[in-house]
């Protein structure tokens, strides 16, 4: 099965292999990562993919996908403001289209 066909609604992946064994590994919790997102955003403001792992205690690597799934349905954008990752890297980040506040 291609999850790249119901991507951004759930977890895609390219290629078989270890992308795929990701997407179905992560598919029963990746509603409720998305849900945890959107109700941070929505309630305390703009965070980055890291930022908003350690809020909702999720790992980064579960939240930065979750984040480009609901860009993919314009529940979110990039603000176009750009923070330092865990790492130090530029980070996006992220915020909610106000009139998608609601699922």
């Amino acid at each position: 099965m291609n999850a790249t066909a119901i991507y951004p609604t759930a977890p895609g992946f390219k290629t078989g292999g270890t992308s795929a064994e990701a997407a179905f590994k992560v598919k029963g919790k990746a509603d409720a990562i998305r849900m945890k997102c959107i109700m941070t955003l929505t309630e305390r403001g703009d965070f980055t993919a890291d930022e908003l792992a350690a809020l909702i205690q999720e790992h980064p690597d579960d939240v930065a996908p979750r984040l480009s799934e609901l860009s993919g349905q314009g529940r979110i954008f990039k603000s176009g403001v750009r923070r330092p990752s865990a790492r130090g890297n530029p980070s996006a980040v992220w915020t909610i289209d106000s009139q998608a506040k609601l699922f």
